[in-house]
């Protein structure tokens, strides 16, 4: 490889400013120059704990990228306390922004006994303040799939309550204004009605900045009209903030041709549509990674780069001939977009509140936010609403870890709807 990226990251990570912010205005993402920004990346977990930490295997994977075309990573997991340093400086030389989840694996919200309380603020927060000084920081997440059943959009008030109290801290704290969003699960019967909701309300300091979507449904062959990517268009259409997928890329039957990049950045969609995640750059049990760092081992087979019977560390090789052909078609896609100068953010719509229904949005119309410390535990059975006295159960500031198993990104899939639908109404 070469080493330009490695030594210049080693040399002088801390002082590396390479690349413009991107700030989200309307539905659109803008560089400083006003240039309009779209979206190329992949998901990048080489680990469980955090990915960020290991500059040369950083240098090794970001020339690599840099060939496929790609201008975006997501990480799901990070340690607020590591140097991430060498790792930011390699991406930001290459041209590459950052996407971080700031939930941990013991603070995220669950989805079926949600809560949001101090140590959640608190080590969301810890996230935020490792990774703003970096410019090469495109946008923070609040969450990955909470709500992946239809029966779990009782906790859609408390991701759109922690993206707001996300923001006021950003704002408190003086910090440039990183988007905070959210990455939902592509769940038809809730999906239009999430979305909407946190948006909805009017009262920007409380939506999220933007909306991303964990979608896997074009599965080659397929076209724009039969693969479902019409009907998220539609209900895509002068969103108000920026929408784009944070995972896709299926898998079935194979191999991969991403013929759906040319409908997101073509006619059909990039006008509504800010780019796409490819779900994942490496090579696990599920068969979605773009390179491998060696062959697969048993599964029982350890040491310090294995795990579940793949590499994680070394030289990354192509996965042929899934990381050709998406490297081909992000080459024939050039969206322009719009000038800054030349886009009226007022042209897209404010969402109305969704109400209820009976296919699972538990959520009616406009309701209270819950507070710092509030729990829907079965303290009460309904949302307390914006008339009301009624509180939920108050959290402790020292809560004990999240009891639900380990989420590294819930098998980098969107979830399918199982189990008995219940129904919660959230009252105005």
């Amino acid at each position: 490889m070469k080493f330009s990226l490695l030594s210049s990251a080693v040399i002088g990570a801390a002082a590396v400013s390479a690349l413009q912010t991107i700030e989200a205005v309307g539905n659109k993402f803008f560089n400083k120059d006003g240039s309009q920004f779209f979206v190329k990346g992949v998901a990048y977990q080489l680990i469980p704990e955090d990915p960020l930490v290991h500059t040369e295997q950083c240098a090794r994977d970001a020339e690599l990228m840099q060939s496929l075309g790609a201008n975006a990573i997501r990480v799901y997991h990070v340690d607020p306390k590591a140097d991430h340093s060498g790792c930011m400086s390699v991406f930001a030389k290459a041209g590459i922004y950052t996407l971080i989840d700031l939930d941990t694996f013991d603070t995220y919200i669950l989805p079926n006994d949600p809560w949001w309380n101090q140590t959640q603020h608190d080590r969301y927060a810890e996230v935020m303040d490792a990774f703003v000084k970096y410019d090469n920081v495109l946008g923070f997440f609040i969450g990955n799939e909470i709500i992946a059943q239809a029966n779990q959009s009782m906790a859609a008030p408390y991701i759109k309550t922690a993206a707001r109290d996300m923001k006021t801290y950003r704002d408190r704290k003086g910090y440039r204004k990183i988007p905070i969003g959210y990455s939902a699960a592509d769940i038809a019967e809730l999906r239009p009605m999430l979305q909407d909701y946190l948006t909805c309300g009017g009262n920007s300091s409380e939506i999220i900045d933007f909306f991303a979507l964990n979608s896997y449904e074009w599965c080659d062959p397929s076209t724009y009209g039969t693969s479902g990517y019409m009907t998220l268009q539609e209900q895509a259409k002068n969103f108000p903030v920026p929408i784009f997928f944070s995972e896709t890329g299926c898998n079935v039957p194979g191999p991969r041709v991403f013929n759906d990049q040319s409908a997101i950045f073509g006619p059909e969609m990039v006008n509504d549509w800010s780019g796409s995640i490819i779900y994942e750059w490496i090579e696990e049990a599920n068969h979605y990674g773009l390179v491998s760092y060696g062959p697969a081992v048993s599964a029982t087979v350890t040491g310090s780069n294995i795990v579940g019977g793949f590499t994680v560390a070394g030289t990354p090789t192509a996965i042929s001939p899934d990381f050709d052909n998406l490297k081909s078609q992000w080459a024939k896609v050039t969206p322009t977009g719009v000038a800054s100068s030349n886009y009226n953010p007022s042209k897209v719509s404010t969402r109305a509140c969704p109400t209820s229904t009976a296919s699972g949005w538990l959520v009616q119309g406009n309701v209270r936010l819950p507070e710092l410390g509030e729990t829907f535990s079965g303290s009460y059975t309904t949302a307390p609403t914006a008339a009301s006295t009624t509180t939920g159960t108050a959290a402790s500031a020292t809560s004990t870890k999240n009891p639900a198993p380990v989420n590294k990104e819930i098998a980098g899939m969107s979830a399918g709807l199982v189990g008995v639908m219940l129904f919660f109404t959230f009252w105005l």
